[in-house]
């Protein structure tokens, strides 16, 4: 079972919000999660679009998790070291 971390989308229309979270690369987007993450808030002020839990995050890239791109991105914005 390969294992991704990706985003989750929420929100209305033209207001999204992402939950980032851990589930099987065969699920779909909004499919059943295995663990939370954190959350992207890309409307929000600066200050608070990005909350992530990085001992949860740590572990799960540590277990072989492979994040997204854009995953990837939001981890280098909060300085969480990729394994």
């Amino acid at each position: 079972m390969s294992v991704k971390i990706r985003l989750k989308k929420f929100g209305a229309k033209k207001r999204p919000y992402y939950r980032i979270v851990v589930l099987d690369s065969r699920q779909p987007r909004d499919g059943k999660t295995i663990d939370e993450l954190g959350i992207y808030h890309p409307v929000e002020a600066e200050g608070k679009q990005l909350r992530i839990n990085e001992e949860k995050a740590r572990a799960w890239l540590a277990k072989g998790a492979l994040p997204s791109d854009t995953v990837r991105g939001l981890f280098n914005k909060q300085n969480i070291q990729l394994v």
